[in-house]
């Protein structure tokens, strides 16, 4: 059973939403000015009330194409539980197997139709269909905060 309310869900949305086509920049974390993928869902869950504040650790941004080494998915356990993906509902995190390591990160609008996330690729945070482009084959974990 989720132990985020319906209530709880619909903020992160909001608040996912009003960081739509802020610029991708690797490391970064600044709605509008420029934000990556792990720092764009965890301003996300801290602007939401649902996590306190944190620093994500440092990393450089090709480290999964080296390391086989799960330090995004070793951090996200730390603030959440892996559940199935029929269980996956809005404001739920995706995680994406790129290179060696889950490595890339997005939010759930609704799964399998939907999600935002710092893309890249696209350059900037976008809702997007959860497999298009350099995702279209990549395996996924699901959580929930």
């Amino acid at each position: 059973m989720s132990s985020l309310t319906h209530d709880k869900r619909a903020r992160i949305l909001e608040v996912a939403l009003a960081w739509e086509r802020t610029p991708f920049h690797d490391d970064a974390k600044l709605k509008g000015i420029g934000v990556d993928c792990a720092q764009f869902v965890a301003s996300v869950y801290v602007e939401a009330g649902i996590v306190p504040a944190f620093e994500v650790p440092r990393y450089q941004a090709q480290w999964f194409l080296h390391r086989s080494e799960e330090r995004l998915m070793d951090f996200v356990l730390s603030y959440a539980r892996e559940i199935d993906e029929r269980d996956a509902l809005p404001g739920d995190l995706v995680l994406y197997r790129l290179g060696r390591a889950y490595a890339h990160a997005a939010i759930i609008i609704d799964w399998p139709n939907e999600i935002i996330h710092a893309h890249k690729l696209s350059g900037m945070v976008i809702r997007a269909r959860p497999f298009d482009s350099d995702l279209c084959r990549a395996p996924v974990k699901f959580f929930s905060l």
